[in-house]
């Protein structure tokens, strides 16, 4: 039972947040109210339930839940530090910005910060545009870049649909289809942006020679190629950037989720150096008044000095090497089980149908796993677990995976 505190909290969340998600996760038995949390635990705010997360909420939680090495960095910056005035110069962004462009390939040196993912799509978008004279975006059906404006007409329309007419310009044409993309990109077109391994869309891990053909396609054209990491990124897949397992160089790359640490958003659209001739005129076309704050640079830079280093990335994929193995026993075990999709830990187990992925959800809940099922291909549940979880935590989270694949088949079975 519910503490008077917890149902205090319930009670206030669906009069004043939303009524409608309160319902949802209410009926569905999952009334968790994050209280506590450290490294990969959440525990509800009564303290009677502890969840291993494998969402990560798409990557922010990469280091883990108040990793120690981040809150130290924010501590100590909040004694000199603030957020600063995104009209000035500064020492903090010029030092994240120099950083990022050190681990970049070609020439992505430029940097232009923000505080969502949106925020940086929205940009990525107008500097296409604003570079080519062009109108056209062609993105992927079911993708996914955000809720705000340019971001939301680039994605599924399921999102946008809702809110009234569409922004004119956004074409979408079938993920890992050379030929139906090489269509659609024409002289008219501005950029195509893709996630690197479409999240939503199921963590549909690109066909072999894709990713060089959609650069392809893009040069051939004349448009820009926008690579979306912002889950992608900071070593996720194994690598530091997802895009390089694939031998390219985008024209823009966009960072979110987890280069906040986890505890003080910020997002990054980095471009090559041409790019930036677009603001010569006027430098203040852009602006943004939280992005780049500079207590969040000192956490981002951080962040990467973390996610760089060579041992972490080895890390990673002995990880990633561990779950592929145990994943492949279950499914031989499991009917509802048919596969995984992985690059690095950027994974998704492949469920027999799409009333598996929900039932899975709520099946791992129950054994003490936070898992979530692909809003686009809900055959797809994400596995997301965090990149600093301990190795030999591995066999533990495959036993509960055991336990929640079958009682996700029976609940199936039941239906």
């Amino acid at each position: 039972m519910a503490s008077d505190a917890k149902k205090k909290v319930l009670e206030s969340f669906a009069r004043h947040v939303s009524a409608p998600k309160a319902a949802f996760f209410t009926a569905a038995g999952m009334d968790f109210i994050p209280g506590r949390r450290e490294g990969p635990w959440l525990w509800d705010m009564d303290g009677e339930k502890r969840l291993f997360n494998l969402h990560c909420n798409g990557g922010v939680y990469n280091l883990g839940h108040r990793n120690p090495e981040i809150l130290r960095t924010l501590a100590e910056g909040m004694a000199f530090w603030d957020i600063g005035n995104g009209h000035l110069m500064s020492r903090a962004r010029a030092g994240l910005a120099e950083t990022i462009a050190s681990l970049m390939p070609g020439d992505l040196d430029v940097t232009i910060f923000g505080v969502s993912g949106g925020e940086a799509v929205d940009l990525a978008i107008k500097v296409a545009r604003g570079h080519t004279k062009r109108a056209k975006i062609v993105s992927v059906t079911g993708g996914y870049h955000g809720h705000t404006g340019l971001a939301l007409a680039a994605g599924d329309p399921r999102y946008r649909e809702p809110f009234g007419p569409q922004a004119p310009g956004f074409v979408q044409v079938p993920f890992g289809d050379e030929a139906a993309l090489a269509r659609a990109v024409d002289a008219d077109t501005a950029a195509v942006i893709l996630e690197t391994v479409p999240a939503t869309l199921g963590m549909a891990v690109p066909p072999p020679g894709y990713i060089a053909a959609v650069r392809g396609i893009c040069d051939r054209a004349g448009a820009l190629y926008i690579a979306d990491e912002v889950q992608t990124g900071l070593s996720r897949t194994g690598k530091l950037w997802g895009f390089t397992h694939f031998g390219v160089v985008p024209d823009v790359v966009v960072l979110g989720k987890g280069l906040s640490g986890g505890v003080y958003p910020i997002t990054a659209t980095v471009i090559r150096k041409p790019l930036e001739a677009l603001f010569e005129q006027d430098p203040f076309l852009h602006v943004s008044t939280f992005g780049g704050a500079e207590l969040g640079c000192l956490v981002a830079q951080k962040v990467l000095e973390i996610s760089s280093a060579p041992a972490f990335l080895a890390h990673v994929n002995e990880l990633a090497a561990a779950f592929a193995q145990g994943v492949a026993v279950l499914a031989e075990k499991h009917r509802i089980l048919t596969g995984l999709r992985q690059l690095g830990l950027f994974m998704g187990l492949e469920l027999e149908d799409e009333a598996a992925g929900p039932l899975l959800s709520l099946a791992a809940y129950q054994n003490d796993l936070l898992m979530v099922y692909a809003n686009n291909n809900r055959s797809v549940c994400q596995f997301l677990p965090p990149l600093v979880m301990e190795t030999d935590r591995v066999p533990w989270v495959l036993e509960r995976l055991d336990r929640a694949l079958g009682l996700a088949q029976s609940f199936k079975d039941g239906l």
